[in-house]
């Protein structure tokens, strides 16, 4: 495709992925899954058009992009739909659509998402003692002791149900490979950012704005939500330095009590809109008449549909462990959706998100004052 097809195309998918957001931030189940119908309807138009326009474009993509085992596995899935047991994506797509995720999702990449097996293993420690000062020759008078512990951890299974419409197998396995991966790219992202922000930990990761204290309430597995850390308003020059000094204080410190170095890992989660309103504040003209856009200690924004409206979350990426693990599992099922002449697949992936302790994060309420008007003038 050209530059401005593609363009047109990443809009699209843009416009399809905003919907989903918005259907499975909703408790109600009808709603998530009439948004999950319009985000599928929404894809097979998007792809179906691009069939029609750019075949020959995608058609020269097979022998270049798409690998011997890729072949003969999406050649399978026009003429073997009706299998009933589990078949694994080849590994090189999977690690496309990995790479997409990491590479397409600022938050997924600020987060650090990392790619790793179905069971977990984490090798903690938690070094005492000091170094202690001495004469030469003197005896050895400090010990440093390192607490190891282990702690295993079994990743969360993410489910999606992946629609061919049979009409697009036509165009052979380099088309089905493209729509498969984009579907399946599309509706991991948002479930795994939605996980990863607000997730209760019941069957899903922990998300950021959960409380994961020793002493945290749990009930029935579900992890409580994060009270507020404090107020930021980014009124002006030296509140916004007050107020980002007190965000990086907080993360300084581990839930144990000892120092850590976060210059310059801090990372602000805002919501899309709010983060306009953010970066208005720390605009300004300087004197050569060139608006500069600088907040203080280096703090990144990064910005997802997934965080509520009003609120923030600074968070350390180092210290949140977001993981998916294995291989995406397929299995087909040709009648479910006959009458519509599509073929039905479902796919599997597991992830696991946690964070260290519960100083990783901080939930903070989001108050911008609104511009106040003296004479006439419209002033902060």
């Amino acid at each position: 495709m050209t530059m401005k097809n593609l363009d047109l195309f990443q809009n699209k998918l843009k416009e399809q992925r905003e919907g989903l957001f918005t259907a499975l931030k909703s408790d109600d189940e009808k709603v998530q899954a009439e948004g999950f119908e319009t985000f599928v309807d929404g894809l097979q138009v998007i792809f179906q058009d691009a069939a029609k326009e750019y075949s020959e474009e995608f058609s020269a993509l097979q022998g270049k992009d798409i690998t011997a085992k890729e072949v003969k596995f999406f050649n399978a899935i026009n003429t073997d739909v009706g299998y009933k047991e589990e078949k694994l994506l080849p590994q090189t797509t999977v690690d496309e659509i990995f790479e997409d995720l990491i590479n397409e999702y600022p938050f997924l990449a600020a987060i650090g998402l990392k790619n790793a097996g179905l069971r977990l293993k984490f090798l903690k420690s938690e070094t005492s003692g000091v170094a202690v000062w001495g004469k030469i020759f003197g005896d050895i008078k400090g010990q440093l002791d390192a607490a190891f512990s282990e702690e295993e951890e079994i990743s969360n299974k993410l489910t999606a149900f992946v629609v061919v419409p049979k009409d697009l197998e036509d165009f052979g396995p380099a088309w089905v490979k493209e729509f498969v991966k984009t579907q399946i790219k599309e509706a991991v992202s948002v479930a795994l950012e939605l996980a990863f922000v607000s997730g209760t930990g019941k069957d899903q990761p922990v998300g950021l704005n959960r409380n994961v204290s020793k002493d945290a309430a749990i009930v029935d597995g579900v992890y409580p939500v994060k009270a507020a850390s404090g107020t930021l308003t980014f009124a002006t020059s030296q509140v916004t330095v007050n107020e980002l000094t007190e965000v990086y204080k907080y993360h300084s410190v581990k839930e144990n009590g000892k120092p850590l170095a976060v210059d310059g890992a801090v990372i602000l989660l805002v919501n899309p809109l709010n983060s306009w309103d953010v970066k208005k504040q720390y605009t300004s003209l300087n004197a050569n008449g060139v608006y500069v856009t600088a907040l203080p200690f280096n703090l990144l924004i990064v910005e997802s549909p997934a965080i509520e409206s009003n609120q923030v979350i600074s968070f350390v990426a180092k210290r949140y462990d977001a993981y998916i693990g294995g291989g995406i599992s397929i299995i087909g099922y040709d009648q479910t959706l006959a009458l519509e002449d599509l073929n039905l697949y479902v796919g599997k992936q597991f992830a696991y998100g946690k964070a260290k302790d519960n100083k990783a994060a901080a939930l903070w309420t989001l108050a911008i004052p609104n511009p106040e008007t003296i004479d006439g003038a419209t002033v902060q």
